[in-house]
């Protein structure tokens, strides 16, 4: 949903992502294409924006109203799974099966950091409710915490004994929990 609860985008394996009117159900945009399936879509926090992630190996940033791209495409070298702003807007995250998640500046779609790299494919990747920080969570049985302004990691690997689904932040940034 954009943050007024007046539109929400759905994401489609036809390659296609759509913007709804939350309350009428009529479809406000149908331009945001890619080349491979859609797997995740999100508003940017002012409800203006939305990047998409794609298995054709990118994300990218739209313009909500009309549909139209508003960066290049931010390529990985493989599927995208997932695609976020940060809570200012300013960046965006992208979790991947390339084996790394990736921070972007939101407006040029440049990276803005070296890829938070895990050793197995990047299933999810979430900001801090302060955007300082980044969560990931792998194939590789890890989740790792990330600065944001540097890339690197803030914590070691906190290991499970299988493959990670996802990692979340509570509310007040202080805690985190992961789904195996």
């Amino acid at each position: 949903f954009s943050p007024d609860g007046k539109r929400s985008v759905t994401a489609s394996r036809d390659q296609t992502a759509v913007v709804w009117d939350a309350q009428t159900g009529v479809a406000l945009a149908r331009s945001l294409k890619h080349a491979g399936a859609i797997l995740s879509a999100r508003f940017s926090p002012d409800g203006k924006r939305i990047v998409t992630a794609s298995e054709d190996h990118t994300a990218r940033v739209w313009d909500a109203q009309g549909g139209q791209p508003l960066s290049e495409p931010m390529h990985h070298t493989n599927v995208v799974r997932s695609a976020q702003f940060s809570p200012d807007g300013s960046w965006i995250l992208t979790a991947s099966e390339d084996h790394t998640a990736r921070l972007w500046d939101a407006q040029t779609g440049q990276p803005t950091t070296p890829p938070l790299s895990h050793q197995g494919n990047v299933y999810s990747a979430e900001f801090s409710p302060d955007g300082k920080r980044v969560a990931t969570a792998s194939w590789d049985c890890t989740a790792r915490v990330w600065d944001t302004q540097t890339g690197r990691p803030l914590t070691p690997p906190m290991k499970h004994d299988s493959w990670l689904a996802s990692a979340r932040f509570s509310l007040d940034g202080r805690w985190l929990v992961t789904a195996s």
